[in-house]
């Protein structure tokens, strides 16, 4: 214990805040130990250099990148939003309002309605009916936003009120850009899951499941450092607009890995007819090698709660649907075979399953949920004067030194 450091140099060496050393002793980045009084705690400095050296830009392949955030913090089972637990605000908060709290910490007591630029949903609109009639959510979504960024003259202005605004229109003009699946009804929706409803599914608005999708919508805000939001964040870092930083993120939603995990999990329970026939996909699926989606998760080792957070919702919302009934024939064929539990992505598919939604419903309110995320950690990055900017171990055919040592010279 002798050559051992205090939480002050060993925060110092790292450059960070005691909380932020404490929260790398929760993440299991760092170990920390108890002096003779129980007082202090200790750090192993080899262990904190080699920590430096993982957060410095020459990395070892495969180490995490840190960076400092107030936005969202990962624990054992779930996420934290600024503080406050993602499954006590899914049921509780709107989308609105947590949207709101993760850009700003602050929850106005009755949020404005979100109104798109109706001239640049309008646009949208127009080059969506260029599109074929079986082109997926998300794909519609990425052209929207495109669309919605050419057709804001504002959209290059990067201060915190500004982003927020841009914030609301686009997500806004996410969903009303998408068309509808059927014939509105009634006085015009507010509320963003009340607006996505209707371009999501042919079903009427049931009561007790549009507050199933804006749980989920909650629950799906914001994840911490996930792929699409290290993408988000390195576009902001070089102070690319919002929209570009959503686009940027949203090329990244697709992959099969990350938000594309739900399509294939809408298509497995899709392949159940009946809750009988749960134990033979499955075991086909296993047979074929191929992996099982929505399951799993390289965060929560011992289960995502938001999974069953939602799940928890719909069995409450329809106790005796017969697609619930499917996915719940699954869960019990994962325990039995130990397999993981199920994720957030399989949860999404079973809601959409169980609302009747179109292929790929799952992915469109992953994206429509995480614009709220990506904009928040976009406003962190606006704040900051340098770039993200990783660097490459090279691996690659040795370097020709003396051609390296000309060319520098002749240049």
């Amino acid at each position: 214990m002798a050559d051992r450091i205090d939480a002050a140099k060993a925060a110092a060496r790292l450059g960070v805040k005691p909380a932020t050393l404490y929260s790398y002793v929760s993440r299991g980045l760092l170990t920390s130990a108890r002096d003779a009084s129980g007082r202090r705690s200790l750090f192993d400095p080899v262990e904190v250099d080699h920590l430096r050296r993982r957060a410095h830009p020459l990395r070892a392949p495969g180490a995490e990148i840190v960076i400092e955030s107030a936005i969202t913090a990962l624990g054992a089972d779930r996420p934290f939003f600024r503080g406050r637990d993602a499954l006590t605000l899914a049921g509780s908060w709107t989308f609105e309002q947590t949207a709101e709290w993760l850009w700003n910490g602050v929850v106005p007591d009755r949020s404005p309605v979100w109104q798109p630029l109706p001239a640049a949903v309008a646009a949208a609109r127009d080059v969506q009916q260029l599109l074929p009639p079986s082109t997926l959510p998300l794909d519609r979504v990425m052209l929207a936003v495109t669309v919605l960024a050419v057709s804001d003259p504002m959209r290059h202005t990067v201060d915190p009120t500004a982003v927020a605004a841009t914030g609301r229109a686009l997500i806004a003009g996410m969903v009303d850009a998408l068309p509808t699946q059927r014939a509105r009804a009634g006085r015009p929706a507010e509320r963003v899951a009340e607006r996505l409803w209707p371009r999501l599914t042919k079903a009427s608005p049931h009561p007790a499941l549009v507050p199933c999708l804006e749980a989920a919508l909650v629950l799906l805000a914001d994840h911490e450092l996930a792929a699409s939001t290290m993408a988000a964040r390195i576009a902001a870092s070089v102070k690319a607009d919002p929209y570009a930083v959503v686009s940027s993120a949203l090329g990244v939603v697709a992959g099969p890995m990350h938000g594309g995990a739900s399509l294939g999990a809408e298509r497995m329970l899709a392949e159940i007819a009946e809750p009988g026939d749960a134990a033979r996909v499955i075991g086909e699926r296993l047979r074929r090698g191929e992996r099982i989606p929505g399951v799993g998760h390289a965060v929560y080792k011992s289960g995502d709660r938001r999974a069953d957070r939602l799940m928890e919702l719909l069995r409450d919302a329809t106790p005796n649907h017969p697609r619930l009934a499917v996915s719940d024939a699954v869960l019990q064929e994962l325990h039995l075979r130990g397999l993981p539990a199920a994720n957030s992505d399989f949860a999404i598919a079973t809601l959409g399953q169980v609302c009747g939604m179109v292929p790929g419903a799952g992915e469109a309110i992953f994206a429509v949920a995480r614009t709220a995320g990506w904009l928040a950690h976009a406003l962190e990055e606006y704040t900051r004067t340098s770039p993200l900017r990783p660097r490459a171990v090279y691996v690659g055919t040795p370097i020709d030194a003396d051609a390296s040592t000309s060319s520098s010279e002749s240049s």
